[in-house]
This record gives C-alpha cells, structure tokens and sequence, in this order.
C-alpha cells in the first residue's frame, strides 16, 4: 500500500525533537528522554529483537509495523546524545561511493577481545 505524500525519517526526527520538548505527561517521547540515553537504548536493543523475531516468523504488516517501531526508537536515542538524523545521512552519503564490502574493510578493525 504507497502512500499518496510519502512520509520521510526527517519529518520523524523533527517530531520526536518537537515532543521532547512537551512535558512528560504529554509525550512519550519526553517520557523517554527523562529516563536517559541508557534507558532508550535499552528500548531501541528490544525494538530491534523484536523486528529481527518478526521478520522470520510474521506477517508483512507485523514487520512493517515494528520496523516503524524500531525507526522511532532510532532517532529517540539519537535524541538523547544530542545526534541530528543528518548526521547520520552525511555517513551514509560517504558510504555510498563505495561498496559495500570496501566501505567495511575500510573500517577500523574491532577492539573487542575474541570469543573463548
């Protein structure tokens, strides 16, 4: 089903900074955000387990409805370390001369240490 005006992830991030503005008895956003940046990460890493679970075992529109969940909770925490969505697009913009197998061995090798 397309949408007659498509509705963009800007006009997401200009709502969740208009909302976390509002009081926290008027917006969830808000009501997030007071929680701090551990808090909505934590909601953000439960939206992305439960996109991953739908994904393989739900029907379209219940994956369309939690990647629309996941999305939200992106920029909320993107919010909450003060990262505008532009930000974010301006990597992507870099990334995107290049594929994506180069773009990733470009990176930094990972500093965790390895699995026992």
């Amino acid at each position: 089903m397309a949408l007659e005006t498509p509705f963009t992830l800007a006009e997401l991030a200009v709502i969740v900074k208009e909302r976390s503005a509002a009081s926290a008895e008027a917006s969830y956003t808000r009501k997030l955000l007071d929680r701090g940046v551990e808090h909505c990460a934590k909601k953000l890493g439960e939206e992305a387990v439960e996109m991953a679970l739908a994904a393989v075992a739900e029907d379209r529109d219940r994956v369309i409805g939690e990647a629309a969940d996941l999305l939200y909770h992106l920029l909320v925490v993107l919010q909450a370390r003060g990262i505008e969505l532009a930000e974010v697009e301006a990597v992507l913009a870099k990334r995107s001369g290049q594929s994506g197998l180069a773009e990733k061995a470009s990176r930094v090798p990972d500093r965790r240490p390895p699995d026992l």
